[in-house]
């Protein structure tokens, strides 16, 4: 597994593809947008056309959670049945609510799926700075087969079986940023944001071992690190979003400030559902997805949270 095919030339798919050819392997990238399309970057074949794909040994998927399946629709002529399709986003698809190998599975059916995950900013992979992702898949011997492609000293992967819990993990602290942003924003203070985010990594592990993840994946890389990447830096879009509602900016003028997708945004709400689907209670999200979706207010809605009944640590 050598040649790996990529679709999506935005920041994390060029990210990905530098990974890629530090490690040795051959990258080839498919892109949407005529303006890239045709070009090499960094001496990396970006095309328009997915006639690029074919000769590829497996396909990481970079575009945003809620463009999955139409990207996924769209490359399928090019997609042979017996390629591994490797999510790199971080989302929970809507409407359905569904986790994204789920929406894989329905779009191109029967080719073996894994979850790229973890801490990680693109630009620090572009610059070669030392990161450290999970790979999961059911059958570890494709995670294994992902990690030797895509590893090298700069960009280590580590080995997962569990890819309910590392989607979930890198979903819901997308949600928990916007929190942490929040409080940012309000001058609520460092007690604050901390409190948020074990309580929120608490809800997210509430969430998983309902829908049968393994508890342990919530304490590694793909839940405690990413959280504590996103939720803690400026670099983060969630946490920059946040920060600019906590300052009194309405969503969509806070979205207009910051290029790329906020995917906690649509997110929160898919949490919800979710939990409300497996009776799980999740608080922090709640309270997001009632800020951004319905517009509630932050000072009402932050006053609710901290008048919950006081509970054990692990409730």
């Amino acid at each position: 597994m050598t040649r790996i095919g990529i679709a999506g030339a935005g920041a994390w798919g060029m990210a990905l593809a530098h990974a890629a050819r530090r490690a040795g392997s051959e990258p080839v990238v498919w892109s949407r947008r005529g303006a890239v399309a045709g070009a090499t970057v960094d001496s990396i074949p970006v095309s328009g056309d997915a006639e690029i794909l074919k000769t590829a040994d497996m396909l990481l998927l970079t575009v945003s959670a809620q463009e999955i399946a139409s990207v996924a629709g769209r490359l399928e002529p090019a997609v042979a049945p017996s390629l591994p399709l490797i999510v790199c986003a971080k989302g929970i698809a809507r409407p359905e609510h569904r986790l994204l190998d789920d929406v894989l599975e329905e779009v191109l059916p029967g080719r073996p799926v894994a979850i790229l995950s973890g801490p990680s900013f693109a630009d620090e992979v572009v610059k070669g700075l030392p990161t450290a992702v999970t790979i999961a898949a059911r059958d570890a011997a494709l995670a294994e087969r992902i990690a030797a492609a895509m590893g090298s000293a700069s960009f280590r992967p580590y080995v997962s079986t569990d890819p309910v819990g590392v989607q979930l993990g890198g979903a819901i602290k997308n949600v928990i940023a916007i929190a942490c942003g929040i409080v940012a924003g309000r001058k609520l203070g460092e007690n604050a944001r901390a409190a948020l985010m074990t309580r929120g990594l608490a809800e997210t592990a509430r969430l998983g071992r309902a829908m049968g993840a393994n508890p342990e994946t919530f304490a590694g890389l793909a839940g405690l690190g990413d959280l504590s990447l996103t939720a803690t830096s400026t670099s983060s879009r969630n946490f920059r979003l946040g920060l600019a509602l906590g300052q009194g900016e309405s969503v969509a003028g806070a979205a207009a400030h910051i290029t790329g997708v906020v995917e906690g945004v649509a997110t929160a709400q898919a949490v919800v559902a979710l939990a409300t689907q497996y009776h799980v209670e999740t608080p922090i999200s709640a309270a997001v997805a009632a800020i951004v979706e319905q517009g509630a207010d932050i000072g009402q809605t932050m006053a609710g949270l901290l008048a919950r009944p006081f509970k054990t640590e692990t409730a």
